[in-house]
């Protein structure tokens, strides 16, 4: 009967009753979880990749302007709880997008101090992985360290990487370090963002509504495509 009552008490405050009860440093810590999440620093530049003609490595994209959007759906904290929230997708989520498509799912990304352009979810890498060139326009290079890996493609291609680079990804408030590895080629992206990454944010990924979402301390997020 104790845990019953404990978790009504629980689901009433996360519905945000009972705050008249707290004390006042009670009331200061509960504002303080309902704050808005942090805003990133502000990008130094942005990589962009400039491409000959719609096809890209045998996939044809939509050559219509969409204009990418951010939706933050806020979710209630108390005692540093989260209010459980699930991660859906409906009709609304296409919305914008044409349909029949068979794109990529491709975002942009605010990573280190640079907003990267054409930046590839692809669950199907096994590794995170960025252009040596794109770390030269970030100019940070300084933060590769050599390590050789042989990755080798579907089509039974390899490349030998130059190393790898920690480098921090801000994705809506959501904040983390992420190992890269570092190929010299070309190829359609700037960037690749792998199962590590997508597992670690927990990201929830639909080429068809081309959106990705995951849960951050402040609700569910989403970021749209924006090829």
């Amino acid at each position: 009967m104790v845990i019953k009552r404990q978790g009504e008490v629980d689901h009433l405050l996360k519905q945000g009753y009972l705050t008249e009860l707290f004390s006042e440093k009670g009331k200061q810590s509960y504002m303080k979880n309902k704050q808005e999440p942090p805003k990133p620093p502000s990008p130094k530049m942005t990589v962009n990749v400039i491409n000959a003609g719609e096809e890209i490595n045998g996939v044809t994209y939509t050559t219509a302007n969409k204009v990418s959007k951010v939706t933050i759906t806020h979710g209630k904290w108390v005692r540093h709880v989260l209010e459980e929230e699930s991660i859906t997708f409906d009709d609304a989520d296409v919305d914008g997008v044409l349909t029949p498509h068979n794109d990529a799912l491709v975002i942009s990304l605010l990573v280190h101090d640079t907003n990267v352009k054409r930046v590839l979810i692809d669950p199907g890498s096994s590794m995170n992985i960025i252009l040596l060139r794109v770390l030269h326009e970030m100019q940070a290079e300084d933060k590769l360290v050599p390590k050789v890996h042989t990755l080798s493609g579907f089509d039974n291609s390899s490349v030998v990487t130059k190393g790898e680079v920690i480098l921090t990804t801000f994705a809506e408030g959501v904040v983390k370090d992420t190992k890269f590895h570092v190929v010299e080629m070309e190829i359609a992206y700037n960037m690749i963002l792998g199962r590590p990454w997508i597992h670690e944010m927990n990201v929830v990924p639909s080429t068809l509504h081309q959106v990705i979402k995951f849960p951050s301390p402040w609700g569910i997020c989403q970021i749209r495509g924006d090829q």
